[in-house]
């Protein structure tokens, strides 16, 4: 197996997917983030359908990328039309960029009915366009559209389609499952015909219709091809593209083939993650590799394997493409689960101490109730310690009042909260406003304890999120707050959580634990006492 060449079309194919639009600049951003993470080939758009794309390849034309080269796409000139008298042709050198890439029918059926030509002119646009490009100096990419489908129909007929980009000069032959239909136990005998026909490099464009794009995708790797184009989290139309977050760690992890730097490849999950907040999606938890989920262990069983070694539950490192193992606290929780967050935490807890059987019997409850601290580390941590009683509130909530009001239909809401709190000897009363009660209520919060405590002017929530638990429930379900919280001082982000079925209970909860958490983290002293207090405790 030799090397082989990433092309990302998630600036075009991917943004093909439902809900997704991007601006201009923020194709500039992907743009150079695909450039550090080493991409070969980074598709921009059709510079010929929209005025958004021209302006990208405009703007495209100064980046000084490091390594990606960019692609203009668009289709073979029209039926009836020279080469050179077609604008979409025109548009695609128009954009100045290093490689261009055209599509064309394979699929006679396409041909006759969708294009309403004849297959003979079809083999003529071809070629004329593929020419016409190289002879303007491009490096030309030709995507065999519907690929599959048409060899299925007509084999002799696909392959005269390839034959004609070869013939033109085509640099890449790149076979198209347009329909995401193809089954890898089909691909074999099919590329072994294509290696038979044509002696130019062979790339892949898979659909993941059947779920079998990575697959399809890997096993053409397997088979000698040079390219593979795919999408940033598999984004694109209907069930998506190939997903380059897994094609990419499986062929160099698994297949041994060298594509990016071992330093790039650990930058993965946070180029996921980048494309998918530009893109305004949720990153797909169960994701394979990058996956906040991806290396989550939850069974009791299976966490006492993995703290005495990782590989029984997990097939790579998952610091390799710059992800992290996670434990889970539940119902089938053991106490191995315990103790490796507990270990994450900087906190050292003895399996045998009836303490930590005792966390464990209130970890599960809370549970129950609807917590979750995998997102929530610092009341995690704060439940810790009040289980070991080496926990000394910093303040005590006295009261809350927190009071939403609307004058008139046409009326702003107004938001108040007042806050009554003990800290050491004396009481505060505090009210505050905001644009929404819990942001009124952090108001109040903060000026109860900024005379006591001036570093909580370093805090910033940052995130604020809720989860119905139960939505039958209706408008009295238990929902899960969880907020983070980021201190610019130290610049350290914790996360909080908070359950009830009153939102303003939960909110005030989760509030509270990141405040306090964060007061006793920005003082080192108290801290360190802490920390050595439940390592008494567990020695003891």
């Amino acid at each position: 197996m030799t090397g082989v060449t990433i092309y990302d079309t998630t600036l075009r194919d991917g943004s093909q997917r439902e809900a997704i639009s991007f601006s201009v600049n923020d194709k500039i951003k992907i743009t150079r983030k695909l450039d550090e993470f080493g991409i070969d080939y980074i598709e921009g758009g059709w510079p010929g359908s929209n005025p958004k794309d021209i302006e990208y390849f405009r703007l495209a034309r100064n980046l000084e990328l490091s390594h990606s080269k960019i692609a203009a796409f668009g289709s073979t000139r029209k039926a009836g039309v020279r080469v050179q008298d077609d604008p979409n042709i025109g548009a695609l050198l128009e954009a100045e960029t290093p490689v261009v890439t055209v599509f064309g029918k394979s699929w006679d059926f396409h041909v006759t009915d969708a294009l309403g030509t004849s297959l003979q002119e079809n083999l003529a646009m071809i070629e004329d366009t593929v020419s016409y490009l190289k002879d303007h100096g491009r490096e030309v990419i030709y995507d065999a559209e519907h690929f599959f489908d048409g060899y299925f129909a007509n084999p002799e007929y696909a392959i005269a389609t390839i034959k004609a980009a070869e013939k033109a000069g085509a640099d890449v032959i790149v076979l198209c499952d347009t329909n995401g239909g193809l089954m890898p136990f089909n691909l074999i005998d099919i590329f072994e015909d294509i290696k038979n026909n044509v002696k130019v490099k062979i790339g892949i464009h898979a659909h993941n219709d059947t779920g079998m794009a990575v697959a399809n995708s890997i096993l053409a790797a397997k088979l000698g091809v040079y390219q593979i184009q795919g999408t940033i989290n598999g984004y694109g139309e209907r069930c998506g593209n190939a997903n380059l977050c897994t094609i990419i760690p499986n062929l160099q992890l698994k297949l041994k083939i060298p594509v990016v730097k071992p330093e790039q490849l650990k930058e993965l999950k946070k180029l996921s993650r980048y494309v998918a907040e530009i893109a305004n999606l949720l990153p797909p938890e169960q994701q394979p590799y990058v996956g906040e989920n991806a290396f989550a262990h939850k069974g009791g069983i299976h966490v006492d394997a993995i703290l005495k070694h990782a590989h029984t539950y997990e097939h790579i490192n998952p610091e390799l493409v710059g992800n992290k193992r996670r434990v889970l606290i539940s119902e089938l929780s053991g106490k191995s689960n315990l103790l490796y967050m507990a270990r994450e935490s900087d906190l050292d807890l003895s399996k045998e101490n009836p303490q930590t059987k005792a966390l464990l019997a209130k970890l599960k409850e809370l549970e129950y109730q609807g917590y979750q601290f995998e997102g929530a580390e610092a009341s995690f941590e704060l439940l810790i310690w009040k289980a070991f009683a080496v926990h000394e509130p910093l303040f005590e909530s006295l009261g809350v009042r927190a009071i939403v009001e609307k004058r008139g239909d046409n009326g702003e809401m107004i938001s108040e909260a007042t806050v009554k709190l003990r800290i050491g000897d004396r009481e505060y009363l505090t009210a505050g406003e905001g644009v929404g009660p819990v942001n009124a209520l952090d108001e109040a919060l903060r000026k109860a304890l900024m005379e006591a405590y001036p570093e909580i002017r370093h805090f910033q929530l940052v995130d604020y999120k809720v989860r119905v638990l139960d939505g039958r429930d209706g408008t009295g379900a238990q929902v899960r707050v969880l907020i983070e919280t980021h201190d610019s001082r130290q610049q350290k982000t914790w996360g909080t959580v908070g359950v009830s079925a009153n939102i303003i209970e939960a909110s005030w909860q989760a509030l509270v634990d990141s405040v306090e958490y964060g007061l006793l983290s920005a003082n080192e002293e108290k801290m360190a006492r802490l920390r050595e207090a439940v390592k008494s405790f567990r020695q003891g």
